[in-house]
């Protein structure tokens, strides 16, 4: 073991190790400094550069006069630091492009064609416009189109994030990748290739990603002023050492030592440090945090916009008042319509169902059943005719009903179900997408941190105003389609607004790019996820409002371990300058500096939800 210990403190042997761990991994810090320079400018890299080059050259001199002084290992760890911290966060950042490759993965392959009067498959970029293709249940929508022939429920949450299948028939418009869940149609291709609404989202996140700016590092500001005056005081040192001492080993050695104190081991640690700390207790939190670049701009967010459905709100449809006209009893009126809906599927249909189920309502027997297209459904039971549906279909039946009772029901941003036999309105079943728990609670917790609260949604004005009026949002931003929800976003920040947006589905990707802090709900698609810089893993609004205060308590503990680290080379470069700092004093002061940052960095450990 002494003899390892021997080779060890050998400088020629240390001289070996370090040579090109300075010069072949270090090398991209000298040429990023040197462009930095020709640039007019001095950042971190120049810092670097300079602090490890002079650790570096100052050991090689003591190897050479053969004093034990060396410091090749500050120089190793330096770079070595700053690096691996570099690494993880070009790994956070090459993650968004998984986002693309995900959209693209959700385009149908092939699609049926009816060609010469024949049914062929084909690859999906051979489709034509004016093709008429054919789509069973259960298969993806190939492009963009419009219906011609059949009727079904197609599944949209996979572009626009709304929860509720759509209902559709002829002359109505279906988008490529999503669903067709359970009628067969024909439509004609009307979109293809870059023109589909998929490729026009993957073309948003691609644009906002190039066009969202990197983040000025505090340390890179204060490395403009900081490193230019090190080398000046460097400079000077040597001068007045040299002239007033006469001795050119003496001025040598104390123009070093101001660059071996100025050397940013501690700066390296300050930033790293505290974002793996920070990042660590978010992911306690169930909050996961990509990046460090959000944290510049938490201090400064103002303005948030949340995604209506899955975010605010559950994202799945379920029955929330029932009003019975007591023609029959509730129990038989919540039966009927359970027996009637399972058998039409409908989305709407399944919360009616399922809430039969859950309230251990009997199911009987229908016969005659028939789905009536975009109104509703009818069928028979114990030979009598019930009906469920729209005002459209009991005008139709010339049964009469309150508007007022309707109305409240969609006030409130419920969806009513009339349920009906041949003469009479028998009652209403209301179905909505309910808020979460928590919503209402993050919202206004918000609010009094100041910032402004945005709702966005596809939704009509007055369901979007009732479900925003409920929560306490004021800002609504309703009838918004897919492809505009980051025009919308990159609207507020014209306004001077730092912007964050929260959203859980494939629409939302391009706005979570676009905004300053992008927030993902973790129960949604991966492709917000991808996209975001925040993942709230339970779904919680609360946890968003947790992680803005957790980024903003990171964001301060970085300031105070930049403080600290140019504290100790502000107190140990003068003293440099003077010769009186022995470089081993100046090494234990670079250590002490080190440990202060991380014990500094450790007490984000203490952070409560």
């Amino acid at each position: 073991m002494a003899g390892i210990h021997t080779i060890l403190n050998e400088g020629w042997f240390q001289l070996i190790l370090a040579t090109p761990v300075q010069f072949f991994i270090g090398g991209r810090f000298y040429k990023a400094a040197y462009n930095s320079i020709r640039g007019g400018g001095a950042n971190m890299d120049v810092l670097i550069t300079m602090g490890t080059s002079a650790a570096y050259f100052y050991s090689i001199y003591h190897v050479i006069i053969g004093s034990s002084e060396l410091y090749f290992e500050s120089s190793a760890v330096i770079i070595t630091l700053i690096l691996l911290g570099k690494y993880f966060e070009k790994r956070a950042k090459t993650r968004t492009t998984d986002a693309i490759n995900k959209l693209l993965e959700l385009q149908a392959k092939t699609a049926v064609v009816e060609r010469d009067g024949k049914e062929i498959e084909i690859s999906v970029e051979d489709v034509v416009i004016g093709d008429t293709i054919l789509v069973k249940p259960g298969e993806k929508i190939p492009v963009d189109g419009t219906i011609v022939f059949g009727n079904t429920n197609i599944d949209e949450s996979m572009i626009t994030g709304e929860s509720i299948p759509v209902e559709k028939t002829v002359d109505d418009e279906v988008i490529g990748a999503t669903i067709n869940k359970n009628g067969f149609i024909k439509f004609k291709a009307t979109k293809i290739g870059k023109d589909t609404m998929l490729a026009q989202i993957i073309k948003l996140v691609e644009d906002a990603q190039g066009h969202k700016a990197p983040v000025q590092r505090l340390a890179d500001k204060i490395s403009g002023i900081f490193v230019p005056a090190v080398i000046v005081i460097a400079l000077i040192t040597f001068l007045l050492t040299y002239f007033l001492k006469g001795s050119f080993d003496n001025a040598i050695m104390n123009a070093v030592a101001v660059l071996v104190i100025a050397c940013p081991c501690s700066l390296g640690l300050a930033t790293p440090t505290a974002i793996m700390v920070g990042t660590g207790k978010g992911a306690e939190l169930g909050i996961l945090i990509k990046s460090g670049e959000y944290l510049e701009k938490a201090y400064e967010m103002n303005a948030i916009v949340f995604d209506k459905t899955g975010t605010i709100t559950e994202g799945k449809p379920a029955v929330v008042d029932i009003k019975n006209y007591n023609i029959i009893s509730e129990n038989k009126l919540i039966s009927i319509a359970a027996s009637l809906e399972k058998i039409s599927e409908h989305p709407l249909g399944e919360a009616v169902v399922k809430y039969a189920t859950e309230n251990n309502h009997s199911m009987v027997e229908v016969v005659d059943f028939n789905s009536i297209t975009g109104k509703g459904i009818e069928g028979k039971i114990d030979n009598k005719k019930y009906y469920i549906g729209s005002k459209k279909l009991l005008n139709e039946k010339n049964i009469v009903y309150d508007e007022k009772d309707i109305n409240d029901f969609q006030e409130k941003g419920q969806t009513p179900l009339l349920i009906s036999d041949e003469e009479n309105l028998l009652g209403i079943i209301s179905v909505a997408d309910e808020v979460k728990p928590t919503s209402k609670e993050a919202i206004d917790e918000l609010g009094e941190m100041g910032v402004d609260v945005y709702m966005i949604t596809g939704d009509s004005k007055r369901t979007a105003k009732a479900i925003g009026k409920s929560i306490g949002i004021r800002n609504i931003l309703a009838e918004v389609l897919p492809n505009e929800k980051a025009e919308k976003v990159k609207a507020i920040k014209e306004e001077g607004k730092v912007v964050g947006m929260v959203g859980d589905g494939i629409n939302d990707a391009p706005a979570l790019v676009e905004s300053d802090i992008g927030f993902a709900i973790g129960t949604g698609t991966d492709i917000a996820i991808e996209a975001s810089d925040i993942t709230i893993i339970n779904g919680d609004l609360c946890s968003v409002v947790t992680s803005i205060k957790l980024s903003k308590r990171t964001m301060r503990t970085i300031k105070q371990n930049l403080f600290w680290a140019f504290f100790y080379n502000a107190i140990g470069i003068p003293i440099a300058a003077l010769g009186f700092l022995d470089p081993m004093i100046a090494g234990a002061a670079m250590a002490f500096s080190s440990v202060s940052v991380v014990s500094n960095s450790l007490r984000l450990k203490n952070f409560k939800k």
